[in-house]
């Protein structure tokens, strides 16, 4: 039997970073995944891949990991293009807008985890369990228990579910979850572009759902995210590569030239999760264990990372103060604070999938309208663009400027 403070299920990017940001808790912490150690990708660029805000980024980076990646394979964009398909209405967002030298960042997500699992290993507070699925998890008041399929057992004092959408700790504390299937698919893929991105992300909206553009470290790459109505989604996916790239160019309105599949298609099912209870006495979820959201914005990794660098530090806040850190009571202000600023998101990507829904012409006219005046609005326009960028509302200390 190991005995932890801190268990954090899910060796994720949320995960990672939960239990990397309770380093001044001067807490026992153990991480436990059912996969085997993450290693750093090599050769062409990863499918998945996560928009990083400046906020998250200075989160990564506080915690020592930016610095483990490959800088070769990060792909800073200074600049966002959004435009409907068959409308004069687009709006641009520009980092100089706001004195900033880029928006964000496009990294691979198997790098991101693979860097904060290399940090995690350096530290000694925190113990790993790679390729340990879990056998029973009893959660109480008291203490909460673990076996793993191996048979080593934990007992931690809080025990805090960062294991996706499909969370078991989110299903034995017995959370009430609301969630709606958005009734799309997400094709991703790695795309070859004939004209270079020139570090601009790039989204069109179509009848049939979004379509993003996220440059990569090489010029005439980028990684895409099609988000479209089924059954279209199954028609795209049984198309060959050829008949594929034809159609992809053509959704795109040409705007990077004749587009060309350099990886595999893969396709998962979008909907919105949301947890209604996030935490009880000796347990608390995180990330998409909490909710997920539409990726038209790309802010699920952002809202994860938030999540967990906001409960490391009301739990740090915790033991200065001599509380204890597994009471429902003491968690809550971490609850509030950001079940705020999930509603809030949520709120915003179900309005925008459903403003840019469908074709008839007065949403269109709408929409048009909407873009161009915005477009045309300096002091509006910094508003979204800071808020894109993470450095607006309440943000963990981690996540300010280092």
């Amino acid at each position: 039997m190991q005995t932890f403070d801190v268990v954090v299920i899910g060796a994720g990017i949320v995960g990672l970073v939960q239990a990397l940001a309770l380093k001044k808790s001067g807490l026992r912490v153990a991480v436990i995944d059912s996969q085997v150690a993450p290693v750093m990708p090599v050769g062409p660029a990863q499918l998945r891949v996560s928009a990083l805000t400046l906020a998250t980024q200075n989160v990564v980076q506080a915690l020592g990991a930016w610095q483990k990646l490959d800088q070769n394979r990060i792909a800073a964009y200074n600049s966002m293009l959004v435009w409907e398909q068959d409308s004069f209405a687009k709006i641009e967002f520009a980092a100089t807008e706001v004195k900033q030298q880029q928006l964000g960042y496009i990294v691979e997500n198997d790098a991101l985890v693979a860097s904060l699992w290399q940090q995690a290993q350096q530290a000694d507070f925190i113990e790993l369990f790679a390729d340990s699925p879990i056998k029973q998890l009893v959660l109480s008041p008291q203490s909460n228990f673990i076996s793993l399929v191996d048979e080593r057992m934990l007992t931690a004092r809080l025990v805090i579910g960062a294991d996706g959408a499909n969370s078991m700790v989110r299903s034995v504390a017995n959370f009430p979850l609301t969630f709606w299937d958005y009734d799309q698919h997400a094709i991703v893929a790695t795309i070859k572009i004939a004209v270079p991105h020139g570090n601009v992300a790039r989204q069109i909206f179509t009848p049939s759902g979004p379509l993003a553009f996220l440059p990569l470290w090489d010029q005439l790459q980028c990684s895409i995210v099609w988000s479209q109505d089924e059954p279209q989604a199954s028609k795209l996916m049984s198309l060959s590569d050829s008949e594929f790239n034809k159609a992809l160019t053509v959704a795109f309105d040409g705007q990077l030239g004749l587009c060309e599949l350099v990886s595999e298609r893969q396709s998962y099912p979008l909907k919105m999760r949301y947890a209604r209870q996030w935490l009880n006495e000796g347990v608390v979820i995180v990330g998409d264990a909490a909710h997920t959201i539409h990726p038209l914005a790309g802010q699920g990794a952002n809202l994860g990372i938030l999540d967990a660098a906001a409960l490391a530090e009301q739990i740090c806040t915790l033991v200065a103060q001599d509380k204890d850190f597994s009471l429902l009571r003491n968690l809550r202000p971490f609850e509030r604070w950001r079940k705020t600023d999930t509603l809030k998101m949520i709120a915003a990507m179900e309005g925008f999938k459903r403003l840019f829904a469908g074709n008839e012409s007065a949403k269109k006219i709408i929409r048009d309208i909407g873009l161009s005046t915005v477009n045309q609005l300096p002091i509006g326009k910094n508003a979204i663009i800071k808020h894109a960028m993470g450095l607006s509302g309440e943000l963990p200390a981690l996540a300010k400027s280092l």
